[in-house]
This record gives C-alpha cells, sequence and structure tokens, in this order.
C-alpha cells in the first residue's frame, strides 16, 4: 500500500470543519437572532437544520479520516460529495423556508435526506468493502 492511501481525504475535511462551523453560527443565530422574528415552529425547523448540517459536517469529517485507514477512497469521496449535496439541499432548504417564509422550498428537504442516506450507505459500503486491497494492487 502507497502512502497515498494512507492519508486522509483533504476536501472533506476542509469542508466538514466549515460547514460545522457555519453550523454552530446558524444554531446560535437561530437560538438568538431569530426569536423575535419567526414563530415556535420556525425556531424547530431551523434548529433542525443545523443539526443534520452538524452531524453531517462531522460525517464529512470521518469520511476524510477513514480513508487514513486503507478504505476505498473512491466510495469516501462520493459518499462526502452526497453529505456536501445533502446539506446544502437538507439544511440550506430548511434555512431558506424559515427565513423567507416559502413553504415550497420544503418539496426540496427530501431530496437532501435521501443524499445524506445514499452517503451512509456508501460508507458502510467502504466499511464492509475489500476495494483497499484491490486499490493496493494497482
Amino acid at each position: 500500500m502507497t502512502a497515498r492511501y494512507l492519508l486522509p481525504l483533504r476536501w472533506p475535511l476542509v469542508l466538514g470543519a466549515v460547514f460545522a462551523l457555519l453550523a454552530v453560527v446558524a444554531g446560535a443565530f437561530g437560538a438568538h437572532g431569530l426569536r423575535a422574528m419567526v414563530s415556535e415552529r420556525g425556531l424547530e425547523v431551523f434548529q433542525t437544520g443545523a443539526t443534520y448540517q452538524m452531524y453531517h459536517s462531522l460525517a464529512l469529517i470521518v469520511s476524510a479520516l477513514l480513508a487514513g485507514f486503507g478504505l476505498s477512497r473512491r466510495l469516501l469521496a462520493l459518499a462526502a460529495a452526497l453529505f456536501t449535496v445533502g446539506i446544502v439541499l437538507f439544511s440550506g432548504s430548511l434555512y431558506l423556508l424559515v427565513l423567507t417564509d416559502t413553504p415550497a422550498l420544503g418539496a426540496i428537504t427530501p431530496m437532501g435526506g435521501l443524499c445524506f442516506i445514499a452517503g451512509w450507505a456508501l460508507l458502510v459500503a467502504a466499511g464492509l468493502g475489500s476495494t483497499a486491497r484491490k486499490e493496493e494492487s494497482t
């Protein structure tokens, strides 16, 4: 196995940290800045967006770090890409739904959820697969 396969994936690591930072900012904004501007239900929806953003920011970081354990970099990169799209679609649509009071944006949210599910499935596949051994021999 070459040293390249023992290094974490850099872009999911950096993007995960940026998304985690923004999740903390969004959570603080939701808890303090929005209280007088939106309904209690709006605050719950906004908090759901921040919570899922944080979970999947951590999933991005884990995906990056698992590459250093010899798991399939291809599957981990695909999982990270799906987590990224999921954050933008799921959390982003919830933030916009609350901030713009545009209920139609709620139709986008499930697409983000599907991206999250697919990302977790790829993470499972990376953990169970023997792709790293195949990559090692090439």
